[in-house]
């Protein structure tokens, strides 16, 4: 049986099929605000779960969490196994393979080399490179991919993410992952459009800068995280090092199929490690996340710098829905805060990290599950954790302009996004305006401030109306602040 420790009072629960485990140094009132949250995960309008409850409904074997609220974590939790053979139970100390949540973790490790002196983050990355080099491309005759691009996915390169491999594969280098000789690819990376112009998701845009940087500084990246982030952090339950390496952690959560399987030896060998090689805690990552939101407060910071905080947040298109940054998602507006934040998932295991820019608070989930059994069992104690802690902040609705019915006929319907083809709907309920599905499945208010332009409950980005005469359409653009850029994203015929 696992212990529940609350400051040291030892309370043990049996919850259905899972011991439920979790650690504790908070009030009273933050007890009771993690017992809510736990225990009333919304799958929709009408049923109601607990977490070991959701877990058992999608399968999934695992899950830890960490959550921060005022620049400090109050408390953790974590359920289930390590994996199905040993049913060894999982403890805050666990660690996951957290996938694409390396890549924030790159970016801000490289913007610590650039203020060190050791690297420039505007210059071109071909200079670095000495065990490869650039495909040739018409899209650069004029213009040098920047490790900015790379990290912010705006160089036009391929390969959106990879296979992982598995005790007893033979493991690729960097260099054959970048000439495509790996699985899942047949060809050496590309570049697709002219750097700068566009955003499209790339792995492989990693891989280059992870090179880039190892052949320049001479040290493995893996190395140089410690040395420069997580040592100085006090990250012991994190590395870049991988199961076959030495140095890689003990206490660590297997990867599980979608049938609750263990995947290969379920320990991910991953040499793309800037893209995805990352293995870590709930309680660490919140660490680093509280870390990040003290540089960009510039107080009680210690390793990240105001400088490097305020430069990897920033954002450097909204082409994408709401906008990224160096490394980081700056595309939530969850309690109309805003958010900086990565998702990760690799075969079988993954989770996302959360923090906000303003105010001290965020979460930390890992799970050892699929997609399709972690994902939904993370998504709904996010959302329950945000509403058991109120982190809602209301629309300012001084704001507000009248809105005509002519606007509202002219507006409401199904409008379908112009790349991915997924759908949204306009409706009127008891008067007011909500877009469904914007935010994954949910309804959002919108409320109108003039100009055809409306503010969405919930949405770093505004939504603003354009009559397309040529197209005979009438298409949405966003609106991100602190950015010029409006970007064409559905459209309704």
């Amino acid at each position: 049986m696992q212990r529940l420790n609350y400051k040291g009072l030892m309370v043990f629960i049996i919850c259905h099929s899972f011991i439920l485990g979790c650690t504790e140094n908070t009030s009273n009132k933050t007890n009771s605000k993690k017992e809510v949250a736990i225990n009333n995960l919304a799958k929709n309008d009408s049923t109601v779960y607990a977490v070991e409850d959701a877990m058992n409904l999608n399968g999934l074997n695992g899950l830890s969490v960490a959550v921060i609220e005022n620049y400090q974590v109050v408390w953790t939790a974590a359920w289930g196994i390590k994996d199905v053979v040993s049913k060894e139970l999982i403890d805050d100390s666990t660690a996951y393979s957290t996938a694409s949540i390396a890549k924030p973790v790159t970016a801000t490790l490289f913007a610590i080399l650039e203020e060190q002196g050791l690297i420039s983050l505007k210059d071109p990355v071909s200079n670095y490179l000495k065990r490869w080099t650039l495909p040739e491309s018409e899209f650069l005759k004029d213009t040098e991919i920047t490790f900015e691009h790379l990290l912010s996915h705006t160089a036009g390169t391929s390969q959106h993410g990879f296979t992982d491999f598995y005790e007893g594969d033979t493991i690729p280098t960097i260099v054959q992952s970048l000439k495509g000789q790996i699985p899942g690819y047949d060809s050496e990376i590309e570049i697709k459009w002219k750097p700068g112009t566009h955003w499209s998701y790339s792995g492989g845009g990693y891989v280059i800068a992870q090179m880039a940087v190892e052949d320049s500084l001479g040290i493995p990246l893996a190395d140089l995280a410690d040395k420069y982030l997580f040592k100085p952090l006090g990250l012991r339950n994190t590395t870049m090092k991988q199961p076959n390496e030495p140095g890689f952690l003990a206490n660590v959560a297997k990867a599980h199929d979608e049938n609750g399987q263990i995947v290969g030896n379920g320990l991910p060998i991953t040499p793309q490690i800037a893209a995805s090689g990352l293995w870590s805690t709930p309680s660490d990552m919140a660490t680093f996340v509280i870390e990040m939101q003290n540089a960009l407060r510039n107080k009680n910071n210690t390793v990240i710098s105001n400088k490097v905080a305020k430069r990897v947040t920033a954002i450097v298109t909204s082409k994408v829905l709401g906008g990224w940054s160096l490394g980081w998602e700056r595309r939530y507006g969850f309690g109309n805060y805003d958010w900086f934040s990565h998702g990760g998932a690799n075969t079988g295991i993954g989770g996302h990290i959360y923090g906000t820019m303003e105010g001290g608070n965020g979460i930390a989930l890992l799970g050892n599950g699929s997609n399709t059994n972690r994902i939904p069992v993370l998504d709904q104690l996010r959302n329950s954790i945000i509403k058991t802690h109120q982190w809602y902040k209301p629309i300012d609705k001084s704001l507000q302009k009248p809105l005509t019915s002519e606007l509202i006929q002219l507006i409401t319907g199904k409008y379908t996004h112009i790349l991915f083809g997924e759908e949204i709907e306009l409706v009127v309920r008891d008067k007011k305006l909500y877009i469904k599905g914007f935010i994954g499945n949910g309804t959002n208010e919108l409320t109108y401030i003039g100009d055809n332009i409306f503010i969405i409950d919930g949405s770093p980005s505004k939504m603003r109306f354009v009559n397309n005469e040529l197209e005979d359409s009438l298409d949405i653009f966003l609106l991100r602040n602190n950015t010029n850029e409006k970007v064409k994203a559905f459209s309704k015929k």
